[in-house]
C-alpha cells in the first residue's frame, strides 16, 4: 500500500507560472514594489512591480524581433545573477520554453544540449561568448541569436544585450502574452547530471513547477515570511534546486532572495553578516565550512536562523557541531530534476529528532519502496524509493523508451535512490541503486561510509565508490583533507584504519584511500562517481593507501 504524506492535499490550479505570479491572488499580500531579487556585489535590484514589466517587455520583444512561438526554446547559459529570471519569465510570456545550461560546460558539452533540444536562441554572458559562439556554430545557431544578460556589453554590437531586445518591443500596444496549457505545455527543459551516460532533457510542465512552489509553500514554507526573512542564492540558478527554491518561491512569496554568482567562503560570509541573512539553501560541503573553517570566526552570523540542506545525507555529528557554533537550525530536503525538485522536508519542529533522514512526504504526493522485481517492501525495509503526484515529471525528451523504464506499470517514477520508511513517517535515502557496492555478495552503501568519514577531523570531503578487485568490488575513499593536513601514506593508513574500526568487515576500505583537490560534483551538489570511477580505472589498485 503506497504511503501517503502527513500533510493535506492542496488545490493545484490550473495555470501556468506567469498567472501564478502575476494573475491571481494569493494569500500573503506584499508590497509591488517589494524587493525580489537583489545582487549581493552591485545591490542591483528587481522589485516584484519592476520584474513583471522588464519580463513582459522582454516577451514581447522575443515576439516582435525572433517571431518567437509557443514551444520555442531559449538556452540559458549563465552563471546566477539577477536578470535571470526576466529572461526566464519573459520566455514564458512569449510561450516559449527555458532550458538552463552549467555555465561550466565545455563548447562540446553545450554544443549537446543545444543539438538535443533544439533551441532557438541563447541568453548568456559575455565572458562565456567563446564558448556560447562555439557551440552554436558546431550546429547552426546564428550569433544574432545569442544575447547578453549581466552587466557586461558587447563593444563591437555584433551580440544584443537583453535590454536592446526589449526596446524593440511594442508592450502597450501588442496583444496580451501567449496562453499555456499547463499540464503539456514545458517550462522548462532541465538536463540530469549525467551521473550515469550522457544527460538527458528532463521535462516538465507548468503544472509541474506551480504544484511544487504551492507544495513547498503550504508546508515548511510556512516557517518564514516576505515581513520577517531574506534569502541568500548561492545554489546555481541552472540546476531546479536553485530555479525553484530561489527564483520562484521568492517570487510566490514577496521574499527578498540576495544573489551570488558564485559561491566564495569569505564574500558568502560577509553577505550574510552585511545583508542579516535569516535563511538560506546549502549544500553538505559549505556545512562543513561552517562546522570547521577558522574564517567562520571572523564574521557575525546570529540573523541566520535556519538552513535547508539537500544533495547529501547529514550526520548527527555534523548538524551537532554547526549548531554548537552557531545555534542555526538545519533540516534535510530530498528532491530530483524529476520531481521539480522537492519531494520531502524535515518539518521544522522536527529538525533535530529526525537528523538523518530527509523528512516527511510532501502534500499531494503518494509514495513506495520497490523490490528489484518491483514489489512493495514493507516499512523498515530497504527499497527503491517511487514517486507519484502532480510535480512529478512528463518525461524524457526524445527518449520513449527511457521515459517508459523510469514509471512502473501504475505511474510511480523510479527515482534510482535506495531508502525507507519509518514508523513516524520519516523517510531515508540511503544509497543510489546503482552505486551499491557488492563485495562478495554483501551490499556496500557508500553515503554510509562517507557519513562516516566526514566526521573525521582530518577529512574536509569524501566519495567512495567500489573498484574491481579480486574478482569483486571493494570500496575506496577519494578525500579533500582538512585544511593544514598534509599529504602522506601515515594520514591516508590512520584515516583507513580509523573507518576500518568503526564498519563491519564488508565495509572495511579494502580498496584503500585516495588523496584529491576536489571531489567532482553536480550543479546539485551530488557525487558524480562516474568521474572517480574513470579515475579508479587508470591507476593500480595497491592494497593499502595510495597518495
Amino acid at each position: 500500500m503506497p504511503f501517503s504524506s502527513i500533510y493535506p492535499d492542496i488545490e493545484i490550479p490550473d495555470i501556468d507560472l506567469w498567472g501564478l505570479m502575476f494573475e491571481t491572488e494569493r494569500k500573503e499580500q506584499f508590497p509591488h514594489d517589494q524587493t525580489i531579487y537583489r545582487d549581493a556585489i552591485t545591490n542591483r535590484k528587481y522589485s516584484y512591480a519592476s520584474l513583471h514589466d522588464a519580463a513582459a517587455i522582454f516577451g514581447q520583444g522575443l515576439r516582435s524581433k525572433w517571431d518567437w512561438k509557443k514551444g520555442d526554446i531559449l538556452t540559458l547559459f549563465a552563471p546566477n545573477n539577477i536578470d535571470v529570471p526576466v529572461i526566464i519569465y519573459g520566455t514564458f510570456f512569449a510561450g516559449g520554453i527555458v532550458s538552463p545550461a552549467n555555465p561550466s560546460y565545455s563548447a562540446d558539452e553545450l554544443a549537446f544540449q543545444l543539438k538535443d533540444n533544439g533551441t532557438k536562441a541563447i541568453a548568456t554572458f559575455k565572458y562565456l561568448l567563446p564558448v556560447a559562439t562555439a557551440a552554436a556554430k558546431k550546429i547552426g545557431i546564428p550569433t544574432t541569436h545569442i544575447i547578453l544578460l549581466g552587466d557586461g556589453r558587447d563593444s563591437s554590437n555584433q551580440f544584443q544585450h537583453f535590454e536592446q531586445i526589449k526596446s524593440t518591443s511594442t508592450y502597450l500596444h501588442e496583444p496580451p502574452r501567449e496562453k499555456l496549457e499547463p499540464n503539456h505545455d514545458l517550462a522548462f527543459l532541465v538536463y540530469s547530471s549525467g551521473t550515469t551516460g550522457l544527460p538527458k532533457g528532463v521535462m516538465l510542465s507548468h503544472r509541474n513547477i506551480v504544484a511544487n512552489v504551492l507544495m513547498v509553500a503550504s508546508s515548511v514554507g510556512q516557517s518564514y515570511s516576505w515581513k520577517n526573512d531574506r534569502l541568500i542564492g548561492i545554489l546555481p540558478f541552472y540546476h531546479i534546486y536553485g530555479l525553484t527554491c530561489l527564483i520562484h518561491q521568492p517570487l510566490y512569496r514577496g521574499i527578498e532572495m540576495v544573489a551570488m554568482e558564485r559561491f566564495e567562503l569569505e564574500t558568502f560570509l560577509r553577505t550574510v553578516q552585511n545583508e542579516r541573512i535569516t535563511f538560506a539553501y546549502l549544500a553538505p560541503p559549505v556545512l562543513v565550512h561552517l562546522a570547521n573553517n577558522p574564517i567562520v570566526e571572523k564574521y557575525d552570523l546570529s540573523s541566520l536562523r535556519m538552513v535547508t540542506s539537500g544533495a547529501a545525507p547529514l550526520t548527527r555529528e555534523l548538524v551537532d557541531t554547526v549548531h554548537s557554533r552557531l545555534k542555526i537550525r538545519i533540516n534535510q530536503a530530498y528532491g530530483l530534476s524529476e520531481t521539480s525538485p522537492i519531494t520531502h522536508t524535515q518539518p521544522w519542529d522536527e529538525w533535530y529528532t529526525s537528523v538523518g533522514s530527509v523528512g516527511k512526504l510532501m502534500p499531494n504526493l503518494t509514495a513506495k519502496f520497490l523490490s528489484p522485481d518491483g514489489a512493495e517492501v514493507p516499512t523498515g525495509q530497504d527499497g527503491e524509493l517511487a514517486l507519484k503526484g502532480p510535480s512529478i515529471f512528463r518525461g524524457y525528451w526524445n527518449n520513449k523508451e527511457g521515459s517508459a523504464r523510469s514509471f512502473t506499470a501504475d505511474g510511480y517514477y523510479k527515482t534510482g535512490d535506495v531508502g525507507y520508511h519509518d514508523d513516524q513517517e520519516n523517510f531515508y535515502i540511503t544509497d543510489r541503486v546503482k552505486e551499491l557496492i557488492k563485495y562478495k555478495g554483501f551490499q556496500v552503501a557508500p553515503a554510509e561510509l562517507e557519513g562516516l568519514l566526514i566526521s573525521h577531523p582530518n577529512v574536509n570531503d569524501v566519495a567512495v565508490i567500489g573498484v574491481d578487485q579480486d574478482h569483486t568490488e571493494v570500496p575506496r575513499a577519494y578525500i579533500v583533507l582538512s585544511q593544514g593536513v598534509e599529504k602522506s601514506p601515515a594520514v591516508g593508513e590512520k584515516i583507513r584504519e580509523w573507518i576500518d574500526f568503526r564498519v563491519s568487515h564488508h565495509k572495511k576500505l579494502r580498496g584503500g584511500v585516495r588523496f584529491v583537490d576536489e571531489i567532482p560534483k553536480s550543479a546539485a551538489g551530488k557525487i558524480l562517481r562516474r568521474n572517480l570511477k574513470e579515475v579508479a580505472k587508470k591507476e593500480q589498485i595497491p592494497s593499502k593507501a595510495k597518495l
